[in-house]
């Protein structure tokens, strides 16, 4: 079973290593959700043939696409909200804006 970690109230973040991540944009459908996670998935096997093999150009590639398939999910690249909220992907919970909903969780 998957591991469930903590998501912001507002469905933003989720937190895992004490950093909060950006979550998959909730306005994709399954379809589409499903065709990025394989590209995903596939991108990040590239990374790992790739670096067994010390190819360097391969890397940058496989690399390249697995940022184009993060931004494809949302979880990089333009947020996927529309309220001008900043991006706090990368930050401590208790060093952002949800600090005392983190502190309310413990």
């Amino acid at each position: 079973m998957a591991k469930q970690y903590p998501h912001t109230p507002d469905g933003r973040y989720f937190i895992a290593k004490n950093r909060l991540w950006r979550c998959t944009d909730p306005r994709l459908g399954e379809d589409q959700k499903r065709i990025h996670i394989k590209e995903l998935m596939k991108a990040r096997r590239a990374v790992r043939t790739a670096q067994q093999q010390e190819d360097d150009d391969a890397l940058r590639q496989a690399r390249d696409a697995v940022q184009a398939a993060k931004e494809a999910l949302g979880e990089r690249g333009p947020v996927w909200w529309d309220d001008d909220a900043p991006d706090e992907g990368g930050l401590a919970p208790h060093n952002s804006s949800y600090a005392k909903w983190w502190e309310s969780q413990h």
